[in-house]
């Protein structure tokens, strides 16, 4: 199906804004289509893609785009209400009473923004909400099925969810920074996989950004970093119809220059879009971490966005 024109239409009916620049005071605000950055993780859970998320909408924003944020999480419950705090962490409860999953609580807090539980995607909603749809005679008896139906509402979802405002005016986000939960490989992701991947199609070029969160190991025996999970996790990825456009890579210390370079060749990552998140004291030294690397440079050209390169300095 044709994405719907909301975005160009509520754009061009907007007055042109400014921003604000230390080196050429106002710049013209220049109104596109909406951008879309995903952040997928690999090898293991818990790298911390939610921080990752949080912090490249940070540096987005610091650039002058409006930012707005989407959690998908894989799991059939329909919230995280009822989830025992033990598996999934505390439940994070918006302003409109959505019990939702953690991370949402870290964009609200990075990006001084209010989200809705729409904002929120499970597994559990998306399946609800196609069976309503289903009884209601939506599909006019075609049989309903993972694909195209379960795609297409992913889809629908993310895009209209993403046309809400969230900083308190009325004017609609640039970039809509969207989390993926879990493992890439996980069964319970693999309709997500697919929608995003149609998603990416869909919204065309210029328009998507994969951001991949990895895990770069140190064995203690070796005391070598070890990119061999990470290339394993990038295949996979590929292998899946989606190919990384950034490289985020999580170590204990900060990567070595030659292993930067291996990683370029294997997984066919430019070494300019390869970003090193080591462990920090706190969470709050991630955004100057992507920062002090351009990484919002690298996000910047693959949106298409290069004149904010050039005009605007974090």
């Amino acid at each position: 199906s044709e994405p719907p024109k909301k975005a160009a239409a509520a754009r061009a009916s907007q007055p042109a804004s400014a921003v604000t620049d230390r080196r050429f005071g106002k710049l013209p605000r220049v109104y596109v289509d909406m951008k879309y950055v995903l952040v997928t993780g690999g090898v293991v859970s818990g790298l911390g893609k939610g921080v990752t998320a949080s912090s490249i909408g940070v540096l987005l924003k610091a650039c002058g785009l409006r930012v707005t944020s989407i959690k998908i999480d894989p799991y059939l419950n329909t919230d995280a209400g009822t989830m025992s705090p033990f598996e999934h962490g505390e439940v994070f409860v918006l302003d409109d009473g959505g019990e939702v999953d953690l991370d949402l609580g870290n964009y609200e807090r990075f990006l001084d923004i209010k989200l809705t539980r729409d904002n929120n995607i499970t597994t559990g909603k998306i399946y609800q909400a196609v069976i309503n749809k289903e009884r209601k005679g939506d599909y006019l008896g075609k049989t309903v099925q993972v694909v195209p139906h379960i795609t297409d509402e992913i889809q629908d979802w993310i895009e209209r969810v993403a046309m809400n405002p969230v900083d308190g005016t009325d004017k609609p986000a640039d970039v809509c920074v969207i989390e993926l939960g879990g493992t890439i490989g996980d069964i319970e992701s693999m309709p997500f996989i697919e929608a995003l991947g149609q998603f990416s199609y869909r919204v065309g070029p210029g328009n998507f950004c994969l951001v991949h969160v990895s895990l770069v190991p140190v064995l203690t025996v070796v005391g070598e970093q070890k990119t061999k999970p990470t290339q394993h996790s990038v295949r996979g990825l590929r292998g899946l119809g989606l190919m990384p456009d950034i490289l985020a890579c999580r170590s204990t210390q900060p990567l070595e220059e030659n292993v930067k370079l291996k990683l370029s060749q294997f997984c066919q990552v430019p070494v300019s879009n390869i970003v090193n998140l080591h462990d920090v004291t706190n969470i709050w030294h991630i955004p100057l971490l992507l920062r002090d690397q351009r990484a919002h440079e690298a996000i910047l050209k693959v949106l298409g966005l290069w004149w904010y390169v050039f005009f605007i300095q974090v």
